[in-house]
């Protein structure tokens, strides 16, 4: 573990470097090998004409800044959800976001018969906001108000219900399974920046935030009556937790569709390193989202080639056996 401040500097450095030379491994690696000078050479002297050029700058390019931000937002957004349900093996589908997302988008296209990938995307934000809404709205009900196992228990339940209802529109119109199940699957490939520029304002927006929460989260996890008697006001802090999480986890399934494990095993990574002060866990939990995502982007090119795994896929068989790990393990609630 980095324990003194030079070496967690030391390793926010280390981790800037890797997401560096990762995302230049994503734009030259691929069906077409591309050299890393060449790839340099785009984004200082870019020329239409040349084919490499052409394939960087209008595919490439477009999947690694849009795997740098999604796993930067999973990866906050699975540290914030752990936080606020206490809960170490929780993950941004534990409120029914996913699911939210794809049933709204099930639903354009089965009965609103929408084509563009960008009105998709809008839909899936909004359904992984109502989604997310609905859960806090039903676990505040009661005296207790907003407890982490209500929280846990209204997302398993908005869930099934969401994937019960997406489940009844593909039998019903089994045209659209196709076009659903790039986002059922999640995928980077297709996507442009025009989708993610759409989201990217309230993605940049929420990540800000949660970095400059730290301090408040680490009164939180210390409980309520703790944080309560240190005079924190407990409820605001949830709600805000609780909005960025939906904006994060919401905005990132709207360009990519479901993509799972980083925001399960990504916080576990980072407290690994640095521990549980949550001023240097969510910039770490950040950039190690950011290289897990774009990592599995670029396995996700070879794996079957010249076919491509689905990033969902991919994610999942590099998270799997370290789920399987934390649960065999036991970890500790924070």
């Amino acid at each position: 573990m980095l324990h003194s401040f030079s070496s967690k500097i030391i390793g926010i450095i280390t981790l800037l470097f890797l997401v560096a030379l990762l995302i230049f491994c994503s734009l030259a690696m691929g069906q077409t090998s591309i050299s890393f000078s060449l790839a340099l050479e785009v984004l200082t002297q870019y020329n239409p004409e040349n084919p490499d050029h052409l394939i960087i700058a209008t595919s490439r390019l477009a999947r690694a800044t849009i795997a740098l931000t999604v796993g930067i937002a999973l990866a906050i957004a699975g540290t914030l959800i752990q936080t606020l349900t206490r809960n170490p093996l929780a993950s941004p589908d534990l409120l029914g976001i996913n699911a939210g997302a794809i049933f709204f988008i099930v639903f354009a296209i089965t009965w609103l018969n929408l084509q563009s990938l960008t009105q998709y995307m809008w839909f899936g934000f909004l359904g992984a906001a109502v989604a997310g809404l609905g859960v806090f709205f039903l676990s505040s009900l009661g005296r207790d108000g907003l407890t982490p196992i209500k929280v846990i228990l209204a997302g398993t339940a908005l869930s099934a219900l969401f994937i019960s209802f997406t489940q009844g529109m593909l039998v019903i119109d089994e045209q659209s399974i196709q076009t659903v199940l790039f986002w059922i699957s999640g995928s980077i490939a297709g996507r442009d920046l025009n989708m993610l520029f759409a989201v990217l304002p309230f993605l940049v927006t929420a990540i800000i935030i949660s970095l400059f929460i730290g301090k408040a989260m680490n009164i939180f996890g210390s409980g309520d009556d703790v944080a309560k008697s240190l005079g924190q006001n407990v409820g605001l802090l949830k709600i805000i937790m609780g909005v960025l999480i939906i904006i994060l986890a919401g905005g990132s399934v709207a360009v990519v569709g479901s993509v799972g494990f980083i925001g399960l095993i990504v916080p576990h990574i980072a407290k690994g390193l640095v521990g549980t002060d949550y001023r240097w866990t969510l910039p770490f939990s950040a950039l190690l989202g950011a290289a897990l995502l774009i990592g599995a982007d670029i396995l996700a090119r070879f794996l079957i080639s010249p076919m491509e795994v689905p990033i969902g896929v991919m994610t999942a068989l590099i998270g799997g056996p370290f789920f399987i790990y934390l649960a065999k393990k036991g970890v500790s609630k924070q």
